[in-house]
């Protein structure tokens, strides 16, 4: 797939390191016929005049006006793509309780094709439309249906990496919503990982398959097992739940005699390519393991409010290094908006680290450390999610992917005011994190293909 080749002129905000804000004031970007960035240039640069006037002649410069930013694409790293049509409804029950009574009947329709497609257009839309370059999604047990997410993040031009779900344990998964038996779970999901592969055979793929047993009570050992194997044969994506609330944590634990992670890790599911969603309830010795295999974590903020009862503990795995990025966890979250997960990250960690028992003094309330910063946030949202997945992109560096949002600070309606009390760049930047909404975001491009344009 090649895009035409094209100059954009402006000022770009990234966080290339964590917790690290880079200003790149009214810089040249050159994307290629790849939707590579070819050439960054500086003011000042030799060659700075000559390349913007010569995009300008041949009418491939994009020249942002005043007001607008450039910002790399958002990464979310969970979504249930079946879930869609819940979004925001069921918030008020139990994580058990939600699966078997509304999420497991909703994703049993996903056997009618035609049903799929029609939800997954919509959903893929809206996340475009809210800056999602790249998503790491869920889909169902049905091979077909997972199929038909696959083709349309690649009609539509969003970076995708899409799973099968496996769920085979017949005293966990209700009858009419399951894989028939461990073979049939393994053997459909080499199936899916075979045709994923063959929709985009690139050697820089837009759209991967990723192996995707639900969680560990879903699944039985000789599923579990097969798709270790798998995991190794092919050297995919693995995505799967991890400690998400007190009940699955000790599920797992009295299944295995030991954690969720170490279990998963025992399988061959544990990869430098392994996604762990929400991880609330790890322990020192799992962010070990975690950080040894080079694995990441999907923080949902948002849905650990609802379903874990408990905050991960962010900042000790920041400053372990682990690979974190931000999920939305559709619908256990309940805003498709990777902004509002930045900003629910960072209420999340402030909650954690400040304590909210009114009752117990100040210095007895907390855990310990210090809460993220906004800055810390967006780079989850981007960076650190790029990293996580191992892609090329998350940032703006010669050779990565340009993906990026077009942010129009003057857009009707919008919550983000410049220009009335003197802002700095840095200020503007902190601004639009706080303060973006889906009006804000007037182009979106994926690998240099403009896929949103208001």
């Amino acid at each position: 797939m090649t895009t035409e080749p094209f100059t954009l002129l402006g000022t770009a905000f990234h966080t290339p390191q964590r917790g690290r804000l880079e200003v790149l004031k009214d810089h040249l970007f050159s994307v290629d016929g790849q939707g590579c960035i070819a050439e960054i240039l500086a003011p000042g640069h030799l060659e700075y005049q000559a390349r913007q006037n010569a995009a300008r002649q041949s009418g491939t410069l994009v020249e942002l006006a005043d007001g607008q930013f450039l910002l790399p694409g958002l990464i979310d790293l969970h979504i249930h793509a079946p879930q869609w049509p819940q979004m925001g409804k069921a918030l008020d029950v139990p994580l058990e309780v939600w699966l078997q009574k509304y999420t497991f009947p909703l994703e049993a329709r996903y056997a009618d094709v035609d049903y799929a497609r029609e939800v997954y257009a919509d959903l893929v839309d809206n996340l475009l439309a809210n800056g999602t370059t790249t998503a790491l999604y869920f889909a169902t047990v049905h091979v077909d249906a997972s199929l038909v997410l696959a083709e349309t993040c690649l009609e539509k031009g969003q970076r995708a990496l899409v799973g099968k779900v496996v769920m085979d344990d017949p005293e966990q998964c209700p009858p009419f919503y399951r894989d028939a038996d461990a073979a049939s779970a393994v053997s459909d999901t080499r199936r899916f990982i075979e045709a994923v592969k063959a929709l985009d055979p690139r050697d820089r793929p837009l759209v991967q398959p990723a192996i995707t047993p639900r969680f560990i009570p879903s699944c039985t050992d000789a599923a579990l097992q097969g798709l270790g194997e798998l995991a190794t044969e092919f050297g995919c994506h693995v995505q799967t739940h991890c400690s998400e609330s007190d009940w699955a944590k000790q599920f797992v634990e009295t299944r295995f005699g030991r954690t969720d992670a170490a279990s998963l890790d025992g399988f061959g599911l544990l990869t430098r390519h392994t996604i762990l969603a929400h991880s609330n309830f790890i322990d020192e010795q799992d962010m070990d393991l975690i950080e040894e295999r080079g694995a990441g974590v999907a923080h949902c903020p948002l849905s650990n409010f609802y379903f874990a009862n408990a905050a991960f503990p962010l900042r000790a795995a920041l400053d372990r290094h682990m690979h974190v990025g931000l999920g939305t966890d559709i619908s256990g979250g309940y805003s498709p908006s990777l902004f509002d997960g930045c900003r629910h990250a960072l209420s999340a960690s402030r909650t954690l680290q400040s304590g909210v028992h009114a009752g117990l003094p100040p210095e007895q309330r907390g855990a310990p450390g210090e809460p993220i910063t906004h800055q810390e946030a967006f780079w989850l949202a981007t960076a650190g999610g790029a990293e996580a997945l191992d892609l090329p992109t998350g940032n703006f560096r010669v050779g990565y992917e340009f993906d990026a949002l077009l942010i129009d600070t003057s857009a009707r309606a919008s919550n983000i005011h410049i220009g009335m009390a003197d802002d700095t760049l840095e200020e503007i930047f902190q601004k639009i994190v706080l303060n973006a909404a889906r009006a804000n975001i007037a182009t979106v491009w994926v690998s240099g293909r403009r896929v949103v344009s208001q």
